[in-house]
Parts: C-alpha cells; sequence; structure tokens
C-alpha cells in the first residue's frame, strides 16, 4: 500500500480538512494519482497505475479504501482496505495502531495469495521539522514481519506557492518461509494548492532491495490530485 495513512493524514492536514477546522464530526480524503510504476516495500508489483483512494476520518479514528489499477494489465490489480487509531502521546508523539486487508481480485492463487490480513503498530512524531516514524507490520497469512523507518522534510517555496516535501525509507521483511530482504527508498514532491480543498502535486521516487531474484533499482514518477470535504 503505497499510499499509506501517514501519506493521507499529511496531505489531510496540509489541506486544512481536519474535523476541528471545517467545524465538522468528520473529514472526507478523495486521491487521483497516477504512478508511472508500483513500488511496494522495494518490490514492484506492477507498471503504469491508476492509484485512487478515499479515507474518513472522524476525531483518532481512520479508515480508507486505498488501490492499485494497472492501465493495461488487470491481473496486477489490489485493493488496501484499512482502519487504523492514533494516540497522541504528547505534542509531538503519536502512536499509530491498525490493521490492512490486502485483496488481489485477479491474482493466480496458484503462487499468490487472493487475500492477506496484516496488523500494525507505530510511533510518528515532528523534531525540529522533521516527521520521523517507526513501523512494525505483520502479516498474519504470509507469516511475514516487517519492520519500517522513515523520516520526512519539507522546504517551503512560498514565491511558487508551494513546497519541496523529502522521505527517505529504510525497511527490513523477515517472511517465516523464503528470504529476509531489506530495502529503501528516497522521494521528493512537490505540491500546489489549487483551491481550498484541492491539491495537485507531482513527484519522483526511488527505492531499491536486495532480495535474490527481484529487480532491485526502482525510479518512478507519480501525479494525482488530491481533494477533501
Amino acid at each position: 500500500m503505497k499510499k499509506t495513512a501517514l501519506i493521507l493524514a499529511f496531505l489531510a492536514g496540509s489541506l486544512g480538512l481536519n474535523a476541528q477546522e471545517s467545524k465538522l464530526s468528520y473529514s472526507v480524503t478523495v486521491d487521483f494519482p497516477y504512478a508511472s510504476k508500483y513500488v511496494f516495500r522495494g518490490i514492484e508489483y506492477a507498471k503504469d497505475s491508476i492509484q485512487p483512494s478515499i479515507e474518513i476520518a472522524t476525531g483518532n479514528f481512520y479508515a480508507g479504501v486505498w488501490s492499485n489499477q494497472p492501465v493495461t494489465n488487470n491481473s496486477d490489480n489490489e485493493f488496501d482496505f484499512y482502519a487504523g487509531y492514533g494516540i497522541p502521546m504528547n505534542d509531538t508523539w503519536k502512536l499509530d495502531v491498525g490493521a490492512t486487508l490486502y485483496y488481489y481480485p485477479e491474482a493466480d492463487t496458484s503462487s499468490f495469495e487472493e487475500k492477506t490480513f496484516e496488523g500494525y503498530v507505530g510511533l510518528t512524531g515532528t523534531v525540529a521539522g522533521f516527521t520521523p516514524g517507526i513501523y512494525a507490520y505483520y502479516d498474519f497469512d504470509l507469516k511475514a514481519f516487517t519492520l519500517q523507518g522513515s523520516v520526512g522534510y519539507s522546504i517551503p517555496l512560498e514565491t511558487a506557492g508551494t513546497s519541496l516535501d523529502f522521505s527517505v525509507t529504510l525497511g527490513n521483511v523477515s517472511p517465516d518461509v523464503g528470504d529476509d530482504y531489506m530495502y529503501y527508498g528516497v522521494g521528493v514532491n512537490l505540491p500546489y494548492k489549487l483551491t481550498e480543498r484541492a491539491t495537485f502535486a507531482i513527484g519522483a521516487q526511488y527505492a531499491s532491495n536486495d532480495l535474490d531474484g527481484a529487480d532491485d533499482n526502482h525510479l518512478w514518477f507519480t501525479a494525482g490530485l488530491t481533494v477533501g470535504f
């Protein structure tokens, strides 16, 4: 799930669409991005794809659906249904717990699970302008444990009405069956606020892994519209 709850929460916050600011009891964020590749935890899953998603949040609770829809190959489509709860620890740190159901409706079940269920717990914060986070995931069907750390940093470009948003990710996947592998990624995103509720963003991402037999270098580009209500 390449758009994680963290990314959606950041976008919702940057649009000023949280429940307190809009004086509503909930907020809805809809995303319509295009990606030249779909890469998840350092592994390429599909080529050119549309990745629509929708998330609803109320208080500290959030839930949503993220999907990957390849432009030319429907066998690589995916739907991720997730829900979680953020627990503020103090003014800087927040604990995040939740679960995701990964569903692959066109998957070849002879070699691939049609659906898997994964739980997660993470800690995110803001320190001196940086946004660090560390998450632990466990897929109960694949019997795989993933530990992932990340950090983001944003440079305002006020004269252009935008910012440069950088991110770095490092993770390790440890399945009960098969080889462990490490992955890392770097990215830059350029969001531009079209209206109070809509933001258009373009970005570039790079990821690699050390898994034997897998392509280990991936560069892709993204462009999309985010709208909040």
